[in-house]
């Protein structure tokens, strides 16, 4: 019997797919803990949190994957799923918060899953002053962590310097996606990952990693498991 041992959950999206999924499901629930907060206190079903976590997730990936477009690393739809040894870690923001990122590759692609530290398993909740726009989880918060310094000169100029043309943007993030990973340090893990798709295009350095023809895709993930 294979086992997920999860990395990464994030609930915010798995309960607003869930919602969409089951417009009933939120009331439900809320009905439930109100009954068990009258007769036994907070009942331990609610008792289990990590138990309804994972119940939750595995029912909204089964449903997209029956009715959703789910891609793969290769050809992604709105949603793809993979398998990839990857390196991860917490990267610092240039608004003083933080992401956690996830970044591999296949022959083909490079691959980067972004999304907030508070999903990762084990991490303390957020304190309320930090709940802000968007958390890390969307494109904008994303690409800002993954801006640095040292990052190579984007061919055919930047959207800042005046030199491009209207797709400079675009060329830009995917330049950030694409050096990202060469920034995370620590061992590689194999790991399996259902993301929503937020950026897919080819990359803007053709002979950076010595392979023409490379794709770069980015991703927010709705989980992430180690596996063997």
């Amino acid at each position: 019997m294979s086992f997920r041992y999860y990395l990464y959950v994030s609930d915010a999206k798995v309960d607003m797919l869930l919602s969409q999924i089951d417009p009933g499901y939120q009331r439900r629930r809320a009905a439930e803990f109100s009954v068990n907060l009258t007769v036994v206190g907070v009942k331990r079903s609610t008792e289990n949190p990590g138990t309804d976590r994972v119940a939750r997730l595995e029912r909204v990936a089964r449903y997209l994957d029956e009715h959703a477009d789910v891609g793969s690393v290769a050809e992604p739809g709105q949603f793809f799923r993979g398998l990839l040894p990857m390196q991860w870690g917490i990267v610092p923001t240039t608004n003083e918060q933080s992401l956690v990122y996830f970044g591999g590759r296949t022959e083909d692609t490079i691959v980067g899953l972004g999304g907030s530290p508070f999903h990762v398993i084990g991490a303390a909740p957020p304190e309320p002053a930090t709940r802000g726009f968007g958390g890390s989880s969307t494109m904008p918060a994303l690409l800002a962590g993954l801006v640095d310094d040292e990052t190579e000169p984007v061919p055919g100029g930047s959207p800042d310097d005046g030199v491009g043309g209207p797709d400079a943007a675009e060329v830009a993030a995917l330049a950030s996606v694409h050096q990202a990973g060469t920034r995370l340090r620590g061992p590689t893990q194999n790991v399996e990952f259902l993301a929503k798709r937020l950026l897919s295009g080819p990359s803007p350095y053709p002979e950076l990693d010595g392979r023409p023809g490379m794709t770069v895709l980015l991703g927010s993930p709705l989980y992430v498991a180690l596996v063997d």
